[in-house]
C-alpha cells in the first residue's frame, strides 16, 4: 500500500472530508497538523510548490493536491491505482 500523508488543521471541514475518503478506503495515513504553524507548516508549502491551504494531501511523496482533488481522482476512477487498492 502507498504512504499517505496529508497536512490538516483542527476544525477544517475540508480536512475531514478527505481523512473520511482516505478512512473509507481502509487507508493509513500520517497526519500532520499545522494548526500552530511552525516547521510542518514551512515544509508542507515547499513540498506543495506554494501551496498553502490545508489539506494538501502525497501519495509516495507525490503532490495530489487537496481535498477536492483527492475526491476529483476517486471519482475518476484514478486514486485506487495511486492508493495500491
Amino acid at each position: 500500500m502507498a504512504k499517505v500523508e496529508i497536512y490538516t488543521k483542527m476544525f477544517c471541514p475540508y480536512c475531514t472530508a478527505a481523512k473520511a475518503l482516505l478512512n473509507a478506503k481502509g487507508v493509513d495515513f500520517e497526519e500532520y497538523d499545522i494548526s500552530m504553524g511552525g516547521p510542518k507548516r514551512i515544509e508542507m508549502i515547499e513540498r506543495a510548490k506554494g501551496g498553502s491551504t490545508v489539506p494538501q494531501i502525497f501519495i509516495d511523496g507525490r503532490h495530489v493536491g487537496g481535498c477536492d482533488d483527492v475526491h476529483a481522482l476517486d471519482a475518476a476512477g484514478k486514486l485506487d491505482p495511486l492508493l495500491g487498492l
